[in-house]
C-alpha cells in the first residue's frame, strides 16, 4: 500500500494545491477552470505570494465530493 502523501497522483487530504497539480484532478483545462472561478463554479485560488496563487485541498475536495 502506497502512503498517500508520498504519491503524487493522490490529492492531499489538507494544505494547499498548485495549478499544475490541481489539474490533475480536476475534468477540465487551464481555461475552463479559470472560467468555473469567474462564475463562481469552482472555489477561488488565494495569493500565497506575490507569484503563487494555490487553492485549498479542502475546497477542492468538497466541490469534486458536490459533482458526485
Amino acid at each position: 500500500m502506497t502512503n498517500p502523501s508520498t504519491n503524487p497522483l493522490s490529492l492531499p487530504e489538507t494544505g494547499f494545491i498548485r495549478l499544475k497539480q490541481l489539474l490533475l484532478f480536476i475534468p477540465f483545462s487551464r481555461s475552463t477552470l479559470y472560467r468555473k472561478v469567474s462564475n463562481g463554479e469552482f472555489p477561488h485560488p488565494l495569493k500565497l505570494s506575490t507569484n503563487v496563487s494555490a487553492w485549498r485541498v479542502e475546497e477542492v475536495r468538497e466541490w469534486i465530493a458536490a459533482q458526485q
